[in-house]
């Protein structure tokens, strides 16, 4: 497999996202301001423990500013669950692990990428809709809706090349494309699940380098020694 991963810095995912709106106030009109400023405050403080003063001051915006452009805190988050699908949506889909010929290996080049972008403070790694999922799934339906709209519409992409590798290796199994593009996604957020319960980035990664190894063993490829997570190695 091409390892195009080994050029990415680890950081390109959180460096190629706008930067929180307080340190550049000057970055688009309030609104845009508001959901920059709930995409940074929300992954660090949690839904519930945000604040609209929190957002307004992250923002630089006032109150009146804020009730403008959202009726309530719960439409802000469905906006911000939004406004994270189509950032993130931009950024994937300009991402190096597309490039291999071969399906498979852009399955597996996708896992090496989300392996390599994570770093830095947790909150800069982590999933906004997944954060928010977890708080409100049953409190603010439409939160939780747009949250999983944006998690399977993001599964989504990858169920193409899945279905291609498994043609092309005549792969005949009891599991679908889309069901194992839905656990790549369980086991991401499964992992930073882990990396938030105890501030270790590694636990993340160690998630998913089993999630490489079980892909690959789903089709039939000898493991990859070299891919061990720092915990294993220092075990």
């Amino acid at each position: 497999m091409i390892k195009i991963i080994d050029y990415i810095p680890t950081v390109w995912y959180v460096a190629n996202m706008p930067r929180p709106t307080k340190q550049y106030p000057e970055r688009g009109d309030a609104r845009k301001r508001l959901l920059q400023a709930a995409r940074d405050v929300i992954r660090r403080k949690g839904f519930a423990a945000t604040s609209v003063d929190d957002l307004c001051q992250s923002a630089g915006v006032t109150k009146g500013a804020f009730f403008h452009h959202f009726k309530t805190k719960d439409a802000l988050g469905v906006a911000a669950a939004n406004f994270w699908t189509e950032t993130t949506s931009a950024l994937f889909a300009s991402a190096p692990y597309h490039e291999p010929d071969d399906p498979l290996d852009r399955v597996l080049a996708y896992l090496d990428f989300r392996k390599g972008i994570i770093g830095g403070e947790t909150f800069e790694y982590t999933c906004l809709v997944g954060t928010m999922t977890q708080e409100v799934h049953d409190s603010a339906p439409a939160i939780r809706d747009a949250c999983a709209a944006s998690i399977f519409g993001h599964a989504a992409t990858l169920e193409a090349d899945i279905k291609a590798a498994r043609k092309q290796r005549n792969i005949d199994a009891d599991w679908t494309a889309e069901s194992l593009a839905r656990h790549t996604q369980a086991v991401l957020q499964g992992g930073f699940i882990l990396a938030k319960a105890t501030g270790d980035p590694d636990l993340a990664r160690e998630s998913v380098d089993h999630l490489i190894r079980y892909v690959r063993g789903l089709f039939g490829v000898e493991p990859n020694t070299s891919e061990t997570s720092s915990k294993e190695k220092s075990t």
